[in-house]
């Protein structure tokens, strides 16, 4: 029995990929994403260039956040969402993690396979996917991308075993299956995409890849740019009432709509918005609050730029604003408050806030400074959240990791720290004089004016240079 329907399941293979590949079209391509493809920024980029160079493109990915507007316009973008799993499932507690897992993983190899193989109208000439995560992903879309006669590109992020490690220890025996599962079946592709130089040394040197292996740095798009007062002024004006609980103790005297914490309206038609001398500093960072961001490091600075704030008269009061959605977000935002209210913060107050994808930029162009906790399960990734900070002429303090000095030159654009009192020495050296504040100033100046060591440009244009030869042919 078992061995007739095997013969079966190769018979029907071997016709399905007869089948498709007579039905293969140029010009097409499929991402896939296991995951909210409104929380995947690199892969939203993908997917706008693809479209952009006259790529018939599939989404394949849950639906969830918004995705950025270009997308939703574009008549060459079609979204294939995954069902997600059943609530029983997503609802059990991550002590049964190990229970859990293979009822998830059987509901996400049909609705991915019924996906790739039923739901697109054509066969694509290349299938681009994100990884992590690695199961089942890798290896179904291997076998489908054999069976379509599609070209296969793993974009690597990060490496799915060293976040499993996260969750269940770097000895646990499925994280060794795991590693093992992703060298095999990462192994061998039409092209490999890496985020970094270190990651693809690594992986080629360890893992032997095959195909074409090349390094595709994140890069913003040109919706990130330095806001002018005018941006600022529109923004906090749709924003304020939301900033919850409120946090008007700290701001200057405002009156929308004339004038915001941050801004002044002129009430001249013809004259321009500006910035108040009298703002508080405003200091952004975004995370998908999990395990490989330590926020005790930004709890703990916190409360010490409070302390700093009253001991000296040189430094503004802060508004620390986090955004993105994730596990350990109520944790630790109850912690914040909780801080700010028994020890009654007289100069500092942290809030989160989930930005809708066109306000995103503007926040990250309207801020003084930009705050970066990503550690990285592998040490081989680099954090978008700090590609998209630098779109935005925005510096940033950073905790120091293995490859970091590919993107952030410590001194130049960036500072970067390994404790909370680090931080907190950085928050007050880079502040101090605020808004003439003279370090802040000199890393700003950077990236009007970078150096030989930095090689800079818009997503459009690494994507042109680097991609677009390998799919174009």
């Amino acid at each position: 029995m078992l061995l007739s329907l095997f013969l079966l399941f190769i018979t029907l293979l071997i016709a399905s990929r007869w089948h498709f590949r007579r039905r293969s079209v140029k010009r097409s391509a499929a991402i896939v994403v296991l995951g909210d493809f409104g929380r995947s920024p690199r892969m939203m980029y993908h997917t706008q260039s693809f479209a952009e160079n006259d790529f018939e493109t599939y989404v394949i990915a849950y639906q969830g956040s918004t995705v950025i507007p270009s997308l939703r316009k574009s008549p060459r973008v079609h979204f294939v969402y995954l069902p997600e799993p059943p609530a029983f499932i997503s609802k059990l507690s991550p002590r049964f993690f190990i229970l859990l897992a293979p009822f998830k993983i059987i509901f996400q190899i049909s609705v991915i396979l019924v996906a790739l193989l039923f739901r697109l109208d054509q066969s694509p000439s290349f299938i681009l996917l994100q990884n992590p995560p690695s199961i089942p992903t890798l290896p179904l879309v291997q076998l489908v991308s054999w069976i379509r006669n599609s070209k296969l590109i793993i974009d690597w992020h990060n490496l799915g075993y060293s976040i499993l490690a996260l969750k269940l220890g770097s000895h646990h025996p499925l994280v060794f299956f795991a590693k093992r599962l992703e060298m095999l079946c990462g192994r061998s592709a039409y092209a490999h995409l890496f985020v970094t130089s270190a990651m693809r040394n690594q992986l080629v040197a360890q893992w032997y890849l095959q195909g074409k292996k090349i390094v595709l740095y994140d890069r913003p798009p040109s919706q990130f740019h330095r806001c002018l007062p005018s941006e600022t002024h529109n923004l906090f004006v749709q924003l304020i009432d939301s900033i919850q609980p409120s946090v008007n103790d700290i701001f200057p005297h405002y009156s929308v709509p004339t004038s915001t914490p941050f801004t002044h309206a002129s009430p001249h038609p013809l004259s321009s918005h500006s910035l108040r001398e009298d703002r508080p500093a405003l200091i952004v960072s975004s995370t998908s609050w999990s395990e490989d961001e330590d926020f005790n490091i930004l709890l703990t600075a916190l409360r010490n730029y409070e302390h700093s704030v009253r001991e000296r008269n040189d430094l503004p009061n802060a508004l620390f604003m986090i955004t993105g959605k994730g596990p350990l977000k109520s944790f630790y935002m109850n912690k914040i408050l909780d801080l700010e209210s028994t020890e009654n913060w007289q100069h500092v107050r942290c809030r989160s806030i989930w930005l809708e994808p066109e306000h995103y930029p503007v926040l990250l162009g309207s801020a003084d400074l930009g705050i970066c906790l990503h550690a990285s399960s592998s040490a081989l990734d680099l954090p978008m959240k700090v590609v998209d900070m630098f779109g935005c002429s925005l510096p940033v303090l950073a905790l120091d990791f293995k490859c970091l000095p590919e993107l952030v030159i410590n001194g130049k654009n960036g500072l970067v720290f390994q404790t909370a009192d680090d931080l907190t020495n950085l928050l007050v050296m880079t502040l101090k004089n605020f808004p003439t504040a003279e370090k802040l100033q000199a890393m700003r100046a950077f990236f009007d004016n970078p150096n030989a060591e930095w090689d800079w440009c818009s997503w459009r244009e690494n994507w042109s240079r680097v991609l677009l030869p390998i799919v174009a042919n």
